[in-house]
């Protein structure tokens, strides 16, 4: 054991903790806490500035509806709020699923609605509080790529944030 003490010598003779050190160990804290925040302020900037798409900005948020007419209504809805720049009604999609235990069968609508993805939980919102169905479907998937002009389209039809 002495060739221990001789090599790590106690902690309160040496401080690993000097002035120096503290200070480097908590610049490198705040970068790494901050940096998906300078992450995306980069991938903006850079966006603005090339005029490029940046991934993820909208979304297609998918919503089944019991009938066509609770569809149309909640579609135009969402229009009149600006909370989305189209929203497509697909007819008549057969769907089967588990509730309380039993498969059930029904036939839905589906509706397909573009928005920006910052308009996705106040969306979600809105359909939960109008929606017929006890837990509604809604989900949304982020556009990756798209044609340029209908993503300024969208981003031009929905209200700001």
């Amino acid at each position: 054991m002495d060739w221990l003490t001789q090599r790590c010598p106690p902690l309160a003779a040496q401080s690993c903790l000097r002035p120096g050190c503290l200070s480097w160990l908590l610049v490198v804290m705040a970068f790494l806490l901050s940096y998906p925040v300078l992450r995306t302020i980069s991938l903006q900037l850079h966006s603005a500035v090339t005029g490029s798409y940046l991934s993820g900005t909208h979304s297609v948020a998918f919503v089944n509806c019991p009938n066509e007419q609770i569809a149309k209504d909640i579609a135009r809805t969402i229009l009149d709020k600006k909370l989305a720049a189209c929203v497509n009604i697909l007819p008549r999609a057969s769907s089967l699923y588990f509730w309380k235990g039993e498969i059930e069968e029904a036939t839905e609508i589906l509706l397909l609605v573009k928005t920006k993805t910052s308009k996705i939980h106040e969306l979600s919102n809105y359909i939960r509080s109008v929606h017929p169905f006890e837990i509604p479907e809604l989900f949304s998937l982020p556009i990756d790529q798209g044609n340029p002009l209908y993503l300024k389209w969208i981003e031009e039809g929905v209200a700001e944030d």
